[in-house]
């Protein structure tokens, strides 16, 4: 029984991953055009046992953006991309996790 859930999983999480493929494609190509710098934005986070793992998420905000927190910044809304802001509001800036 085991090893059936575990081909299934498997099996679906491949056809996930193809089917994501085309949405996630065209969404790299619009934030590499409309952000000017890498596609994919590294960030560094806590996990299990307190160690630091890289999650990457679409680039929503310019090269040379400080790395604070979002809700510290003054005024966030002009530090975004144009495709940044509807990727976050959207939050689709979060799909490249589902790789991971």
């Amino acid at each position: 029984m085991t090893f059936r859930k575990r081909l299934v999983d498997i099996i679906l999480g491949f056809l996930i991953c193809i089917c994501l493929l085309v949405p996630l494609g065209i969404l790299a190509l619009l934030v590499r055009f409309t952000s000017g710098g890498p596609v994919l934005y590294w960030s560094e986070r806590v996990g299990r046992d307190n160690k630091i793992f890289r999650m990457p998420k679409f680039r929503s905000m310019p090269i040379g953006t400080p790395e604070i927190a979002t809700h510290l910044m003054n005024s966030h809304g002009a530090t975004l991309t144009p495709m940044g802001s509807f990727l976050r509001e959207s939050s689709l800036d979060e799909l490249p996790q589902l790789w991971s």
